[in-house]
């Protein structure tokens, strides 16, 4: 057995690439484009890293989607956890649970799915703003 990827549904494909590759440093592997069946596959990863894929399936008659709770979470380890939160914040990203230990954080794509942002190696030292944000809604 092999590790494919992990498939979520979006709402808005420039929305969510600009939330997966300008936010969180991901690069688009390839695309599908189905016109039959109305639908735009992209695979992406992080760099380096073909293995660890995410597919971006996005519907393109409109629909609800719910539930983003429910899938549970995507995680990816961080150099500079500070410096990825504050990146996200300057994209316009609420950051759900903050990195108040240097460890971990939490966020969420513009669909509502979880993505757990955990510092590569050990935790970085406490630091301010962070120390003292509170939780914004649910992660």
């Amino acid at each position: 057995m092999r590790y494919l990827h992990t498939m979520v549904r979006v709402s808005d494909i420039d929305a969510s690439l600009r939330f997966y590759c300008d936010g969180l440093g991901l690069e688009e592997v390839r695309r599908v484009e189905q016109p039959a069946g109305r639908f735009t596959l992209v695979f992406l990863a992080p760099p380096g890293q073909r293995d660890a894929q995410i597919e971006l399936t996005w519907n393109w008659d409109p629909e609800a989607l719910e539930g983003g709770r429910n899938f549970g979470h995507l995680a990816y380890a961080v150099d500079d956890i500070y410096a990825m939160c504050t990146h996200l914040q300057e994209l316009g990203v609420t950051i759900n649970r903050p990195p108040r230990d240097g460890r971990m954080a939490f966020v969420r794509s513009p669909d509502g799915i979880s993505v757990e942002l955990l510092q590569h190696g050990d935790a970085l030292p406490p630091r301010e703003p962070w120390t003292s944000m509170p939780n914004t809604g649910s992660w």
